[in-house]
């Protein structure tokens, strides 16, 4: 698998193993801000902001849209996507010591995390006529995980959502997409101090649906966030996971699984901002693609402002291909403003299946069928097991063998 690695002791390290397969794309950049020309501050065609006029319509040009086929957003990006009534039904089941609301617009809760970075996102800022709001009191340590249905009924909806932790609070909350719909939707995470959570957020849809979302996190001090993104189905699906401190001491890891099937285009873009001292991070995303114009995206933007002294951060994105005319485009970005950190690199890597992995298996009496789909679990098996919900991990791997059983088609 050809592997394209950086740390902070080398600018442009050149990749390793050979060039990425046709139709991929592996690159990575480690940039101090003041000399790079195209930093994570700048990349962006308009600052954040919670007002959509203040975005222009994309055209594809756009550094932040240049990989998204904006003809299939179904009108998310330029205005044109109207809600239409029941769209999407949401349905929250939350253990004993939660608090479930559905507040208006003008609830002082909302927005506190950072405002939308895009106009999509803005957009349904500007759009929803409510948002649920789920508060997990101080210190209660949650023993089942707070459950969001989100089932797509056909048509447009814009959503938000509010998942607050209390100072030492532990929950584990888990987001299900499925149906079919088209939805822009925010979901904000504030941590209090020491608490800890896990999200795991599932995109399974049906094959027509379109799906744009940003992901706030607000970690406070000495809180740990962790963050599962598994993503199936949907025609565009197109997710904006981003993290930002409060306060020393946080922690937060952000796990990925996508498995891209022909036609779909699935895009992840992170941005974990190191905004105050002695944070750690760890970013892990891996993908599998199969099928003509299967298209799987990964941005993983890592900020280190100067203030952020004792860092500690690493991103890295695995991408197997398992047939032709599939394309991955992985981008790493490392911006560090300080020399004062403890650690600090990302990697990428793109290939097909390690024919010496296969050789050995098949050498010892495994047929070719069943030695690639153990590969494929064994790529996959790391992510799977950080989700810790048993019900969802099975659903998962019944999932991956299915996709596997369809590529072996």
């Amino acid at each position: 698998m050809a592997e394209a690695q950086n740390s902070p002791t080398s600018s442009n390290a050149p990749g390793q193993g050979g060039p990425p397969p046709v139709g991929s794309t592996t690159a990575g950049a480690i940039a101090v801000a003041a000399e790079a020309s195209s930093t994570v501050a700048t990349r962006m065609s308009a600052p954040p902001s919670y007002d959509v006029a203040d975005f222009p319509v994309p055209h594809g040009r756009e550094e932040e849209w240049r990989f998204t086929p904006l003809e299939r957003l179904r009108g998310l990006h330029d205005g044109t996507a109207v809600a239409s009534g029941e769209a999407v039904k949401v349905a929250v089941e939350a253990p004993e010591g939660v608090t479930v609301e559905t507040v208006g617009r003008d609830d002082a809760r909302l927005g506190r995390t950072g405002a939308p970075v895009d106009r999509v996102a803005a957009q349904a800022y500007s759009a929803f006529a409510e948002a649920g709001v789920i508060t997990v009191a101080k210190e209660a340590v949650l023993t089942e995980p707070i459950r969001i249905a989100v089932r797509g009924e056909g048509g447009v909806a814009y959503g938000h959502h509010v998942i607050e932790l209390g100072a030492f609070a532990e929950a584990v909350v888990v987001i299900d997409h499925t149906g079919d719909a088209v939805l822009a939707a925010n979901v904000e995470f504030v941590l209090g101090d020491g608490a800890k959570l896990t999200v795991v957020s599932v995109q399974d849809w049906d094959e027509r649906a379109v799906h744009v979302g940003q992901h706030n996190a607000l970690v406070g001090r000495d809180a740990s966030f962790k963050s599962v993104v598994v993503t199936f189905g949907g025609d565009v699906v197109r997710l904006h996971p981003r993290v930002a401190y409060a306060g020393p001491g946080g922690e937060a890891e952000l796990f990925g699984l996508y498995f891209t099937d022909a036609g779909q285009h699935q895009e992840h873009r992170l941005l974990v901002d190191h905004n105050v001292p002695h944070c750690k991070s760890n970013v892990v995303y891996k993908g599998a693609l199969q099928g003509d114009d299967a298209h799987a995206v990964w941005i993983g933007d890592v900020l280190i402002e100067a203030k952020a002294e004792g860092t500690d951060t690493y991103e890295m994105n695995r991408n197997l291909v398992l047939t032709d005319g599939a394309r991955v485009d992985s981008v790493p970005n490392l911006e560090i403003e300080t020399g004062e950190i403890v650690g600090a690199g990302h990697a990428s890597a793109t290939g097909r299946f390690d024919d010496e992995q296969l050789f050995y298996l098949m050498a010892r009496g495994i047929p070719e069928k069943d030695a690639r789909r153990l590969v494929v679990r064994g790529f996959f098996a790391e992510l799977v097991q950080q989700i810790g919900v048993p019900d969802i991990e099975e659903r998962l791997i019944a999932k991956i063998e299915e996709e596997l059983e369809a590529a072996v088609a």
